[in-house]
């Protein structure tokens, strides 16, 4: 999955690494201001005070050539930046490597005994915590979370307008040549101001889907873990118990869910049985959230008004999946982070991780390997 960043800092930084050589305090400056804007979060405590830390020898950054890995050393003083072009080559220098910036691959981890900080480029974990090393050594893991959010919100709105307004209909009809006006009932063309959104999963993705649903007059209410507190833009947020009674008012339901113990399977057939009649269903979160058979069967029956599908599973969902025959439903392939240059951002803040792991510090967006997010 890719990911995205403000335009603003983005553009700042993509000047500066055009620059040579671009000013220290200035890179400071724009990263300051990106981790600002993405509301990106510390870890409770500096490394160096945890128990067994020791300042890193090595690490290996996958996917860096020369130039990236030597943009990469600037940052890490003292200690050996190898580039990894691909797995084979990541698993050929774990073997003396303390920490790891790319994928949570189980041969590279295995490979690498004394790995300690894995930075996964990319937000979803759950290949990462499948690992059983991560719990055993006490692997550290940061993630890419809320780097995707405002552009993953602009992929929901666009999946709910092609519900809403028929696009899932139009668009064969136009690869077919046929004006077909008909093909859509005037009474299933939706008005969204004034409707109801509901979404599971307040974090940064959930939090920038609401922001722009109020914009659009729409009422929002959400459900998350940490508590019952929100911006002044959702009307009212539930724990996890409220996800039932929520989802029977809703017009619109988005889930923005990792995959976890607590969330595989969630939306099962009594989560759409307490749906309201004819709801729409929109997910960019995780395909195993979901229970497909029985997403399916509520689509099929009427319970489900339609879907937007960014994440499916299985995935990718085989040519003869009845999903793709599933009426009303609109499905994008895991491509709502996508977006050109977004690679910039993501290694804006691998370097100030590598930075801040390298000093002992407290890193950025450190996954709770209990929680799974």
């Amino acid at each position: 999955m890719n990911t995205f960043a403000p335009a603003a800092a983005l553009s700042a930084w993509v000047c500066l690494l055009a620059s040579a050589p671009a000013q220290a305090s200035e890179e400071e400056g724009a990263t300051a201001r990106l981790i600002e804007e993405l509301g990106l979060r510390e870890s409770a405590g500096a490394l160096r005070d945890r128990p067994g830390w020791a300042p890193p020898g090595k690490i290996v950054v996958m996917g860096a050539d020369a130039g990236r890995a030597a943009w990469m050393q600037e940052a890490a003083p003292g200690v050996a930046i190898v580039g990894a072009a691909d797995r084979a080559a990541a698993v050929r220098e774990a073997a003396d490597a303390d920490a790891l910036i790319g994928e949570c691959v189980p041969e590279i981890i295995a490979a690498g005994p004394r790995i300690r900080w894995v930075q996964r480029m990319y937000a979803g974990v759950e290949r990462c915590l499948a690992i059983p090393a991560f719990v055993e050594r006490g692997i550290v893991l940061t993630n890419m979370q809320k780097v995707a959010g405002s552009v993953m919100a602009e992929h929901v709105m666009a999946l709910m307008f092609g519900l809403t307004r028929g696009l899932a209909r139009y668009v064969p009809a136009q690869a077919a040549g046929e004006w077909a006006n008909e093909a859509v009932p005037e009474g299933r063309m939706w008005e969204v101001k004034g409707r109801t959104m509901l979404v599971v999963g307040l974090g940064g993705i959930g939090t920038e889907v609401a922001k722009r649903a109020h914009a659009l007059g729409m009422t929002v209410i959400a459900t998350r873990n940490s508590g019952t507190d929100g911006p002044d833009y959702v009307a009212e947020v539930g724990l996890a118990d409220k996800l039932l009674p929520f989802a029977a008012r809703a017009d619109v339901i988005v889930s923005t869910l990792p995959l976890t113990p607590e969330t595989r399977g969630l939306m099962n057939r009594a989560f759409f049985d307490a749906a309201k009649r004819g709801a729409l269903f929109i997910n960019v979160g995780r395909g195993g959230t979901v229970v497909t058979g029985e997403l399916v069967a509520a689509l099929n029956d009427g319970r489900l008004g339609g879907a937007g599908l960014d994440v499916t599973d299985p995935e990718p969902l085989p040519p003869d999946h009845p999903l793709w025959r599933a009426p009303n439903v609109i499905i994008t392939p895991h491509v709502a982070a996508a977006l050109e240059g977004n690679e910039v951002a993501r290694w804006i803040i691998a370097r100030e991780n590598l930075r801040r792991y390298v000093a002992g510090g407290k890193l950025l967006s450190e996954v709770d390997l209990n929680k799974g997010y």
